[in-house]
């Protein structure tokens, strides 16, 4: 039991002998047609990115849930049976499972099961690298074992005693789940002093204020490489998903020599865990804080609309979703004429760039500087000679668009940060 809590309660036996996966898609009434099928799809990837083969699928068309297994009783013998006959090490829901319904199909079928939500989980921990990301996820995978603990003492279930005299299993069970209680509240802690810690740093690039973009979108669109592209940065950029949790930002160089600092998040997926959303929002709050957004979408993907859907979504619930937003269609490369057909049909005002060969990232770069030019506006400085400080924090700070030298001082007209306005406002002329 030891072991269970130091792995962050995860709920796997033994995570090395899981070899062979049976996934199970569920198609509910309130589904659109074939969206099963595309979870499915989805679920097959991120499972494979566990390292966990998958040898055999089935979708079950749900029209009632069943409290103790979510399907009918048939389905269950006839999902056990496909899985044993394959030699399945576990089987994994597309749907969300309750604990009890965990429970007793592990009960049932004497294998691991586990649901969509534990292969991210799962996902998220093998690949958080920082200090944040790590907590992060040791925290989300914490709030989500802490109604399954009683899966790791059902061998102790018949040694419960009677009144005040309780057994064995249940007294452990208590303590293991007060060391969780305990393990989460000092998690919580300690992601305050991380969160502070970023905070200060923040606050240090606010004090050389440069507009700011996150670049958002769902897992594996190519945000990472529309990143390393624009800025000539060397962040991990694999094709698989949720390749890199923690933020990177890096500065970019727009026409002009405007600055802009451009930071690549964490990529969505749907049904997201809602745990992760919470456990995310400091590591997403680069999204809330940007200026603007760079929402990035795979436009060879099959179901582009609800990547697009789901990303706006988890926007709306980090409050980011008011930002302004540049949609940019990325992998045009090799996009067919149908594809590319559709996505303009989808957002008829989108870019469409291409991280690989460098299309239309000359376009991406000039409504960048667009953008910052409608939020920062523009204004007409005549700066005396003796305060050249002034021309070299405009320069600094901002973007100068014309610069003149007069026999009365230095005439410049650009743009900066409306929170520099009191320090330039003496020598604005017009604006």
């Amino acid at each position: 039991m030891a072991d269970f809590l130091d792995n962050t309660a995860q709920t796997k036996e033994d995570p090395l002998r899981v070899e062979r996966a049976f996934l199970v898609g569920v198609q509910t009434a309130t589904m659109a047609a074939g969206e099963a099928e595309e979870l499915l799809i989805e679920l097959t990837e991120l499972v494979e990115n566990l390292g966990i083969g998958v040898v055999g699928s089935i979708i079950v068309k749900l029209r009632q849930p069943t409290p103790a297994t979510l399907v009918g009783s048939g389905k269950v013998d006839e999902i056990i049976g496909e899985a044993r006959l394959l030699e399945c090490d576990v089987i994994v829901f597309d749907e969300g499972l309750s604990p009890a319904q965990q429970r007793n199909w592990e009960r049932i079928s004497e294998l691991t099961v586990i649901d969509r939500q534990e292969v991210i989980l799962d996902i998220f921990a093998d690949r958080a690298q920082t200090r944040e990301a790590v907590l992060q996820v040791a925290l989300a995978r914490m709030e989500y074992s802490m109604p399954r603990l009683t899966r790791a003492w059902t061998h102790l279930s018949r040694q419960r005693g009677k009144g005040a005299m309780s057994g064995e299993g249940e007294t452990q069970l208590e303590q293991d789940r007060r060391i969780v209680r305990d393990r989460i509240a000092r998690l919580k802690r300690e992601l305050v002093e991380v969160q502070q810690h970023r905070g200060v740093q923040r606050q240090k690039r606010r004090r050389v204020p440069v507009p700011t973009a996150a670049i958002v979108g769902y897992t594996n669109a190519g945000k990472s490489s529309l990143l390393n592209a624009l800025t000539g940065a060397t962040v991990l950029a694999e094709d698989k998903l949720f390749a890199t949790l923690d933020p990177t930002t890096r500065q970019l160089i727009l026409p002009g020599n405007q600055k802009l600092l451009v930071t690549d998040t964490v990529g969505f997926v749907r049904r997201l865990p809602h745990g992760l959303v919470e456990a995310f929002k400091a590591t997403l709050e680069e999204a809330i804080v940007s200026d603007f957004l760079i929402h990035v979408l795979d436009v060879t993907a099959p179901s582009v609309a609800e990547h697009r859907q789901t990303t706006l979504e988890v926007l709306g619930e980090l409050d980011a979703d008011s930002r302004p937003r540049l949609t940019v269609f990325n992998k045009v490369d090799a996009a067919t004429p149908e594809q590319l057909h559709r996505a303009r049909l989808l957002v008829p005002d989108a870019l469409f760039v291409s991280a690989v060969s460098g299309e239309g990232l000359d376009e991406l770069a000039t409504h960048c500087t667009d953008l910052i030019r409608d939020t920062f506006g523009s204004a007409e400085l005549l700066v005396p000679h003796d305060r050249y400080d002034v021309v070299a924090r405009l320069h600094q700070v901002g973007h100068v668009q014309e610069e003149e030298t007069l026999d009365e001082g230095v005439r410049l007209i650009g743009r900066y940060p409306p929170a520099q306005h009191g320090y330039f406002a003496p020598f604005v002329v017009t604006s």
